[in-house]
């Protein structure tokens, strides 16, 4: 093998395991960070404005533009957190500063929030597409556009969807599919969350202009100011202190209550933290424009819809139809034809819909992530983690969040305003339990950090930390009036966050066992090791090695096609797992808290099993990643392997593997290594894939017609010295010549001659020939294994 480091000897030795302790990582910028906040924190601009004002009164528009505001002093202590050695999120920085008990605290809250963003997410963008329904019908019947039969004959359809219950049966239908997608394995996407939020910006500016246009030729209104005189509680917003002696005299009390049935306008900040591991150098700096685009887009958006939607829908309109709709309701009531208005109310459904449904898979891919994050602290056994046998998922984590949020949505029976109420509750208490940890960490750590939260009082050697002390006793505060006044948020909230820490608390306990056993298992077999990068010197293997992929214990035939045709002696066999980082994903500890989890113990134990039974040693490495096809080319290359092989994908065909192996191998920097990707299917049948510029396989027909066009020109004395080589630059030149100016013509003549040529399977996205490569070696000079071959590069995938 030529190392004794990794060789696998059960009676006198053990194996060395790689755990690499850099993540990964496909690095975005901060706009792209932005919008992937700004999909979850968008989302509430739909419903916030409604929900307030049930609770409060018209004075509510003040409170959501106040909640903006302080909406960037919270996003400043998570960029303060992020800036930190402790990793963003809750659970981390609350453990580091106030241990595990209050950490399993925070997270409970966190669930609450993350398990209800999905319903309320839902049954929302269920009331504006049912809203539309609705007055569509009614639109239709008015023009007469309905047969007899779905009238009354006086202009009204017989026909309206029931509000609740239709968007209750969308809600459910839309988390069922995102469980199926989560269950399969689904990542959220920064490009799409950018996409949505360029289609979200082109609504915000027309709402904007119009409604402003629209506000200056109706001659409307502001509304009452936020004062204790403005302030109309409903019965539910008292909660615990309706009917009581109290509620006259609330003064300044009641702004704080008014506050606190507002706060749940700026849900979406953890998600800030779970992204802040993939932003593009310089990280700190793209974090803090990250946070200042989020906060005047949310200001914006949220405010300036609530505030135009008080302005221009009238009282009873507003309160009575489109209370949970505003944005639908504001269409409708702008200055211009109806039929613009429509138009533009289509256009906001839609918008709604995108990022309303996007929400519910952002709360699954973060609620999964937290306990996922808790499961590999110990607080969680494996039994939670366990793979899916086909996907790979931790599907009895996406199962425990399904069945959670379709008891929400059917407990609620669609009612927003119900949903609303209670998902406030884990929003406030997350919030403050991650500012008070901060504040501890102030105390504990006295270090540089790359920012702090402003202003910072110094006095002698004493620093006083005005701004996080301001914004935590804010949170606090509100969070307590909000026990007393959120009466179906403090039961329904405390019931769910004390089931949540009981089951913590005792999975706990009952895994510490366990994971005391499992260690002293892993140790008798395994000797951990972690590294900060990826190297041949820290796994110990030679140059043109070969890498092979393994994620399911089960299923090993990658390992077993390449052991059967490597010569280890010759070239070194990597085995390699990726544990998945990305944003929503699990946390990455440190490598001193690092739990090596039971099914990395099961697949590497396998990989041991399979290279024994072959009679040749393997080096194992597990590397964290925030994208699997980028860790992929990244080890290779750090590595300097000639080969990597893989297993076909249940998810994808070998052609979509090597289409996104490619777009990654063309990321990396130059120089770049030439590497030959293989697919290998269960029956043992492989495509290799070039990845890289190589020499082009001629056919036996190619060369013999180059030949006797160089035998026919040398007949003309002035190109004695004629090369084959000559030929084939000249025709290419020439290629390149005509290509410019007849580049449909040559596209349409290589397009009929390669499905001409190709064989049916292999009319693919390249359009090379074959290659029977048996023992050869590859264009590259690399080693190629023995199988039926097709060239392709990087920029063919493209």
């Amino acid at each position: 093998m030529g190392t004794t480091r990794t060789t696998y000897a059960p009676l006198t030795g053990r194996t060395r395991l790689v755990v690499a302790s850099s993540v990964m990582l496909t690095f975005i910028s901060f706009w792209r960070v932005a919008a992937i906040v700004l999909n979850d924190l968008g989302s509430s601009a739909f419903y916030a404005g409604g929900i307030a004002e049930e609770a409060i009164g018209k004075a509510a528009p003040w409170f959501i533009l106040g909640v903006m505001v302080f909406a960037s002093a919270v996003r400043s202590v998570y960029v303060e957190s992020c800036s930190m050695f402790t990793r963003g999120g809750v659970y981390r920085v609350v453990k580091e500063a106030l241990g595990g008990t209050f950490a399993k605290l925070s997270v409970s809250a966190l669930m609450f929030d993350y398990i209800l963003t999905g319903p309320i997410s839902g049954v929302s963008a269920g009331q504006y597409i049912t809203g539309l329904l609705n007055e569509l019908l009614t639109v239709c019947a008015s023009h007469g556009w309905l047969p007899l039969a779905m009238t009354d004959g006086h202009g009204h359809p017989l026909l309206q969807l029931p509000m609740n219950g239709t968007s209750a049966l969308f809600a459910a239908g839309v988390t069922i599919y995102y469980w199926w997608e989560n269950t399969k394995g689904i990542e959220e996407s920064s490009e799409k969350s950018l996409k949505i939020m360029q289609i979200t910006t082109v609504m915000v500016v027309i709402l904007l202009v119009w409604g402003v246009y629209s506000v200056i030729v109706q001659g409307s209104h502001l509304p009452p100011p936020p004062t204790p005189a403005n302030l109309h509680f409903s019965h539910d917003a008292l909660g615990f202190l309706a009917g009581t002696k109290f509620v006259p005299f609330l003064g300044f009390f009641g702004i704080l209550m008014a506050f606190g049935h507002s706060v749940l306008a700026m849900s979406g900040e953890e998600s800030l933290a779970q992204v802040n591991r993939e932003i593009e150098h310089p990280k700190l700096t793209n974090l803090k424009r990250a946070a200042i685009v989020i906060a005047i887009f949310s200001f914006i958006f949220t405010g300036g819809a609530t505030l135009l939607s008080s302005m221009l829908i009238p009282d009873g309109p507003r309160t009575q139809i489109y209370q949970n709709n505003l944005i639908a309701g504001l269409a409708m009531y702008m200055t211009g034809p109806d039929v613009l208005k429509i138009g533009f109310r289509v256009f906001v459904v839609i918008v709604g819909f995108l990022i309303l449904s996007g929400a519910i898979n952002t709360s699954m891919i973060g609620s999964t992530g937290v306990l996922m994050r808790v499961a590999e602290d110990g607080v969680l056994t494996d039994w939670f983690r366990k793979p899916h046998k086909r996907f790979g998922t931790s599907y009895r984590i996406v199962n425990l969040v399904f069945a959670l949020q379709m008891f929400t949505i059917i407990a609620s029976r669609g009612n927003v305003i119900m949903l609303g109420e209670a998902y406030a509750f884990g929003v406030i208490w997350s919030f403050t339990f991650n500012s008070l940890a901060m504040l501890v960490l102030r105390r504990k750590y006295h270090g540089e950090r790359g920012w702090k939260v402003p202003p910072n009082l110094r006095i002698g050697k004493t620093e006083i930390p005005l701004g996080l002390a301001s914004v935590f006793l804010v949170l606090a505060t509100t969070a307590i009036v909000n026990l007393f006044t959120k009466s179906v948020a403090t039961v329904s909230g405390v019931i769910f966050a004390a089931t949540f820490f009981v089951i913590f608390t005792v999975s706990e306990h009952r895994n510490k066992k366990h994971l005391a056993l499992t260690a002293r298992q892993m140790k008798e077999h395994f000797q951990l090791d972690h590294e900060d990068i990826v190297s041949r010197e820290s796994v110990g293997v030679r140059s043109g090695g070969v890498m092979v992929t393994m994620r399911d214990a089960a299923n090993p035939f990658a390992l077993k096609w390449a052991l059967s045709r490597t010569d280890t002696d010759e070239q070194d066999v990597v085995v390699l797992t990726v544990r998945m980082m990305g944003a929503g994903g699990p946390e990455y500890l440190a490598p001193d808290e690092q739990i090596f989890s039971e099914h990395e113990q099961m697949v590497f134990t396998k990989a041991i099993s399979v290279a024994e039974s072959f009679g040749k040693t393997v080096s194992l490495l597990v590397v964290p990643a925030g994208d699997i096809f980028a860790a992929l080319v990244q080890t290779a290359h750090s590595l300097e392997v000639d080969s990597v092989i893989s297993g076909l994908s249940t998810k994808m065909s070998a052609e979509d593997q090597a289409f996104h192996i490619g777009q990654a191998w063309e990321a990396l920097p130059e120089p770049k290594r030439q590497i030959n990707f293989y697919v290998i299917n269960p029956s043992g049948e492989a495509r290799v894939y070039y990845l890289g510029p190589h020499a082009p396989a001629l056919s036996p027909d190619d060369v013999q017609l180059v030949h006797r066009l160089w035998l026919n020109l040398r007949r003309d004395p002035a190109i004695q010295d004629l090369h084959h080589s000559d030929i084939i630059t000249y025709a290419l030149t020439r290629l390149a010549s005509q290509y410019a100016r007849e580049s449909q013509e040559i596209i349409k003549d290589l397009r009929g001659y390669s499905s001409a040529d190709l064989p049916a399977t292999l009319k693919l996205r390249a359009s090379e020939p074959v290659l029977k490569a048996v023992g050869s070696s590859s264009p590259s000079g690399s080693r190629t294994l023995g199988l039926e071959t097709r060239r392709i590069d990087g920029r063919d995938t493209e």
